[in-house]
């Protein structure tokens, strides 16, 4: 079979294709054909070496697939032969043809829903889910989402309209603020722009919620918007930097941080069962911006730090893109 390799830590060409041994499920384990990978931000911070969590190499990077169950180990219901899953991989090896993990991990996908959305929700669905339940959010309330194009923040604008708040989203270029809008914001600001924050004060004066995936300067600015008694939900830094806001400085302005509790495993799978659920409803719609092929590892992750993607990128395994 075909993997993506991780052997040194680098810029995006790092990452190679090699062929290997399929994998054989051992106890508790089920094979799944991959038909697509989740991409992550931070598996572009893995492949560099700037995680913020430790990691180990030689690696095929990839944590979250989507496919089909072939082979089961001793221990596991055969039952879930030609089942499509989706399914966490245990921090690695998604970037591949073939993967085992942890049956007991398996999420089956609904007959109506297409598996490039139920890939696209495994993590982000999940993450946007335990966010949204983070901030408490009220109907009424005035919310701002920072990277709203972005996997995790084209989720947050629909989950937020849907709880009734008044969605400010905020993207960093031209295109995205007309994704945004089409994801149904009140009001979207671009962030490049040097006034952006008195746009927001114009539109709908202070906020009480900040979703901060980026970060940095930017976070700082969307802290200066909110009002006294106001949650900021800390959960990405996209600018390579975590936002600089103190607990001090949050006090001084009333100000509540929040950052998303670590889940067991029953709730990880409830949040992501809950995000397929509004999906197959059609009340959550996954923003998948641009597919590559398993070959394209490396485009994919340059895409990713160039800023230039929109909503979720899927590695597709398969030598053509449907």
């Amino acid at each position: 079979m075909r993997a993506v390799w991780l052997r040194e830590y680098g810029p995006p060409g790092v990452l190679v294709v090699e062929e290997m041994p399929v994998p054989v499920p051992q106890d508790g384990e089920a094979l799944i054909e991959v038909a697509l990978a989740n991409i992550t931000f931070v598996e572009t911070q893995v492949r560099a070496g700037t995680a913020p969590f430790p990691t180990e190499i030689p690696m095929i990077p990839g944590n979250g697939v989507g496919g089909t169950v072939r082979a089961v180990g001793p221990g596991v219901d055969d039952g879930l032969l030609g089942r499509r899953v989706i399914t966490s991989t245990g921090g690695s090896g998604g970037y591949a043809e073939f993967v085992t993990v942890d049956a007991g991990g398996l999420i089956e996908v609904p007959d109506t829903m297409v598996l490039d959305d139920a890939v696209a929700l495994l993590a982000d669905g999940r993450t946007a889910t335990m966010l949204i339940a983070t901030a408490a959010l009220q109907r009424d309330d005035r919310v701002l989402v920072e990277a709203a194009a972005g996997g995790v923040g084209s989720l947050l604008v629909q989950l937020a309209r849907s709880a009734g708040a008044t969605v400010i989203a905020a993207v960093g270029d031209a295109r995205k603020v007309e994704v945004a809008r089409g994801l149904g914001a009140d009001v979207v600001v671009n962030y490049r722009d040097a006034d952006w924050t008195a746009r927001v004060r114009d539109e709908v004066g202070q906020i009480n919620v900040v979703f901060d995936g980026v970060g940095g300067e930017i976070a700082r600015s969307a802290f200066d918007l909110l009002e006294r008694g106001g949650r900021m939900v800390r959960f990405g830094a996209a600018s390579g930097e975590w936002a600089p806001i103190s607990d001090e400085m949050a006090a001084d302005h009333a100000v509540t941080l929040l950052s998303i509790p670590r889940p067991t495993p029953q709730q990880a799978r409830e949040y992501t069962e809950h995000a397929l659920a509004e999906a197959a409803a059609g009340r959550l719609r996954p923003l998948i911006g641009q597919r590559f092929p398993l070959e394209g590892a490396a485009d994919a992750h340059a895409a990713i730090e160039s800023r230039t993607s929109v909503g979720k990128t899927l590695l597709a395994n398969n030598r053509e893109l449907a």
